[in-house]
C-alpha cells in the first residue's frame, strides 16, 4: 500500500484564513514537508505551526538559491531542478513506506507555488491531491478594500520579473492587475505602472493578512525596503454608476483614426503613424497588432479578438464621439483586409456621421512579400483574400477563374487557417484549369518577423498542406520569370492573348531558369 500526497494551501498569512480541510489534514498528516529560505525559516510552516502535531517527521527543503546567482554548471534552472528532484526523492521515501505527506504551502499551492515541481514529480507515481488555499491576491484585494474588478472588467495576474515594457503593455490592456514577486523588481514595476497610466490608483501592500501587514499607495513606496512577499494591487477604474444612456453627445470634435502597422518589421512602420501614436490617448484593435506598440504614459489599450471588426470599430467611434483621441490599428494596411473598411461600415450609423475618420496608408503584406522575391508584381495583379467567412467560396471560385482566365499575377490572403484547411487545394485546382502548372508561386511566411522564409516553387508543385494562416501567396502569370539568381519578376509588357476556358500554354523560357528546375539551394530565400 502506498501512501498519499497533499499540497495543502494555508492561505497568505493568517492562520485563520486556513481552510477547515486544510486544518484536518495538517493534523493528521504521516509526515509534514515544507520549502524554506536558506536561512531556514518557512513561511508556510509558520502559518500552520499550532496544527503540527508533535513529534511528527518534518521534511524541511531548504532552497540552495533564492536570487538567480549560483555556480551550478547549469545555472539557476540546473540548480533547481536538481533541488526539485533530491526533494521529491525524499518525500518519495515515506510515500513508498505507507505515510501520508503533507506538503504545506503559503497562499495556493499552483498559483506561483512551489509544491507544483514536487507534484509533476511525484502525482503520476502516487495518489496526490491538491487543496486551494486563499490567494495573496485575495488578502490585498481585501485589504485595500476597493473592488478589484467590476462585471465584465478583465483581471490580470502578472510577475514583477517580466521586461518593464511588457509589464507596462499588460497593464494598460487590462481593467485591473495584480503583481507578484516584487523586492528587487519594484523600481520597474512602478515604472511601468506609472507608463500604463495605473501609478494613480496601484496599491502596495506588504505582507498581506499577516500581523505586520503594511498598505499604502504605490506612489509613496520606498524602493529599497519592499520585501519579496509583498504585491501591487490595480483596482479597475471603472465608475459603478455610470450607465449608458446610448451614443454620447460632445462639442469636441469627433475624429477616428485608422491606420495599419505594416505586416511585421517595426522599420516598416511610417513616420505619419508613428506621429499618429504619439498623439493619440487610445489604441483599438486586434491583441497581436496593439503588443507591436511601445507602452506610454496615459496611452490606453483596448484589445479584442479577431472576429469582432465591426464591434471593434463602434466601440472606437463611441470614444471618439466621446472626444477622446482614438486610432484604430491594424497589421499591414487598415484598407487592404483590415479594419479601415470595418470602421467605415459600422459608421454608417447615423449616430457616427460627425465623426471624421482619417486613413493613414502603410506597406502592405504583399508588397513585403514581393520585395523579398524581387519583382512579381510588376505588372498587372489582383489581390483576394481566400477566406470564405465574409463570402461564399462559390464567388472565391469565380473570381479565382476569372484572374486566372485574365492572366493576371494573383496575392492570396487569408490562404488557410485551423478551421480552414482544404482552400488552398481547391484554388490550386480552379487556377490549374486556366494556367500553366509551371508559373512560378511565392510562399512567404512571416514575412518581417523573426522566424521570415521566402520560398519559390510552382502551382503544379505547391503543397497545400504546407500552408497556413501566416502565409501569404504570389501565384505569377505567363509573364512571370525565374532569374538566374533565384529572383521572381513580372514583365511589364504584355503580349495579346485570347482568353479561352483552355489552360493557358507555359512561356517557353531556358531550362535552367524554370522554377521546376530551379536549384534546391535557391527556392528559400
Amino acid at each position: 500500500m502506498t501512501g498519499r500526497l497533499y499540497g495543502v494551501g494555508l492561505g497568505p498569512g493568517d492562520p485563520d484564513l486556513i481552510t477547515r480541510k486544510a486544518a484536518r489534514l495538517v493534523q493528521e498528516a504521516d509526515v509534514i514537508a515544507y520549502h524554506s529560505g536558506p536561512s531556514g525559516n518557512s513561511i508556510a510552516r509558520s502559518i500552520a505551526a499550532e496544527l503540527i502535531p508533535a513529534g511528527v517527521p518534518e521534511i524541511a527543503m531548504v532552497y540552495p538559491v533564492t536570487t538567480g546567482t549560483t555556480d551550478h554548471p547549469g545555472g539557476y534552472a540546473g540548480a533547481m531542478t536538481d533541488f526539485y528532484d533530491a526533494q521529491a526523492a525524499r518525500i518519495e521515501e515515506h510515500l513508498a513506506a505507507g505515510r501520508t505527506v503533507v506538503v504545506l504551502c503559503e497562499g495556493d499551492p499552483l498559483f506561483y507555488g512551489s509544491y507544483m515541481y514536487v507534484h509533476d514529480r511525484l502525482s503520476s507515481k502516487y495518489p496526490a491531491e491538491v487543496v486551494p488555499g486563499v490567494t495573496s491576491v485575495s488578502a490585498a484585494a481585501a485589504a485595500t478594500g476597493i473592488p478589484l474588478v467590476r462585471h465584465e472588467d478583465v483581471l490580470t495576474i502578472l510577475p514583477g520579473t517580466l521586461p518593464r515594457a511588457e509589464l507596462a503593455r499588460r497593464l494598460a490592456d487590462t481593467q485591473g492587475a495584480a503583481i507578484m514577486k516584487l523586492g528587487r523588481t519594484f523600481p520597474a514595476v512602478r515604472q511601468a505602472l506609472e507608463e500604463s497610466g495605473t501609478l494613480d490608483r496601484a496599491w502596495y501592500v506588504e505582507r498581506a493578512s499577516s500581523d505586520r501587514q503594511r498598505m499604502l499607495p504605490v506612489a509613496e513606496v520606498d524602493p529599497a525596503a519592499v520585501p519579496y512577499f509583498s504585491i501591487v494591487v490595480v483596482p479597475t477604474a471603472a465608475d459603478p454608476d455610470a450607465a449608458s444612456t446610448g451614443h454620447p453627445s460632445t462639442a469636441v470634435a469627433a475624429e477616428l483614426i485608422v491606420l495599419g502597422m505594416g505586416p511585421g518589421e517595426s522599420h516598416w512602420v511610417t513616420p505619419e503613424v508613428t506621429a499618429a501614436l504619439a498623439e493619440v490617448d487610445h489604441i483599438v484593435g486586434y491583441a497581436p497588432y496593439l503588443d507591436r506598440i511601445p507602452q506610454r504614459a496615459g496611452l490606453q489599450r483596448h484589445a479584442s479578438g479577431n472576429t469582432v471588426e465591426v464591434d471593434r470599430a463602434r466601440f472606437a467611434l463611441d470614444l471618439a464621439l466621446q472626444g477622446e483621441r482614438v486610432a484604430v490599428v491594424s497589421g499591414g494596411d487598415a484598407g487592404v483586409f483590415g479594419m479601415a473598411s470595418a470602421v467605415f461600415e459600422a459608421a454608417e450609423d447615423p449616430a457616427y456621421h460627425q465623426v471624421r475618420i482619417t486613413v493613414l496608408p502603410a506597406m502592405t503584406a504583399v508588397q513585403a512579400v514581393a520585395a523579398r522575391a524581387g519583382a512579381p508584381i510588376g505588372g498587372d495583379f489582383a489581390v483576394m483574400s481566400l477566406s470564405d467567412r465574409l463570402k461564399p467560396w462559390e464567388l472565391i471560385e469565380q473570381r479565382l477563374a476569372a484572374i486566372a482566365q485574365a492572366d493576371l499575377v494573383l496575392a492570396i490572403y487569408n490562404p488557410a487557417s485551423r478551421s480552414r484547411t482544404t482552400q488552398v487545394a481547391q484554388a490550386q485546382e480552379v487556377l490549374l484549369r486556366h494556367r500553366s502548372g509551371s508559373v512560378p508561386v511565392i510562399i512567404g511566411r512571416d514575412v518581417g518577423r523573426a522566424a521570415e522564409q521566402v520560398q519559390i516553387t510552382t502551382l503544379a508543385e505547391l503543397d497545400p498542406a504546407t500552408i497556413d494562416m501566416k502565409c501569404l501567396l504570389i501565384i505569377g502569370s505567363t509573364g512571370t520569370r525565374l532569374s538566374p539568381n533565384g529572383a521572381v519578376w513580372t514583365s511589364r509588357s504584355t503580349p495579346a492573348v485570347t482568353v479561352t476556358d483552355e489552360p493557358v500554354a507555359a512561356v517557353a523560357r531556358p531550362a535552367e531558369t524554370s522554377p521546376a528546375h530551379a536549384d534546391p539551394e535557391m527556392s528559400t530565400r
